[in-house]
């Protein structure tokens, strides 16, 4: 434990087959800096807001006014 603790990843086998792995979890980041925030976004596709809107719309029309009137 000390080791995945230490960033570590094992692999668990049975009988010699593969079975599951051993691996550290990720820290949670609790700050994007700006530049970090530019570089994951150049990627991200383009959004067509009108088409947006009228999703959440649809979505809010669809919508029972009370759970017990579906």
């Amino acid at each position: 434990m000390d080791a995945v603790e230490h960033g570590r990843s094992f692999t668990v086998t049975r009988d010699g087959h593969r079975i599951g792995e051993l691996i550290p979890l990720r820290r949670k980041r609790r700050f994007v800096s700006r530049d970090d925030f530019a570089a994951m976004s150049r990627n991200a596709p383009d959004i067509d807001l009108d088409a947006f809107r009228a999703d959440q719309d649809a979505a809010i029309e669809t919508e029972a006014s009370s759970p017990y009137d579906r």
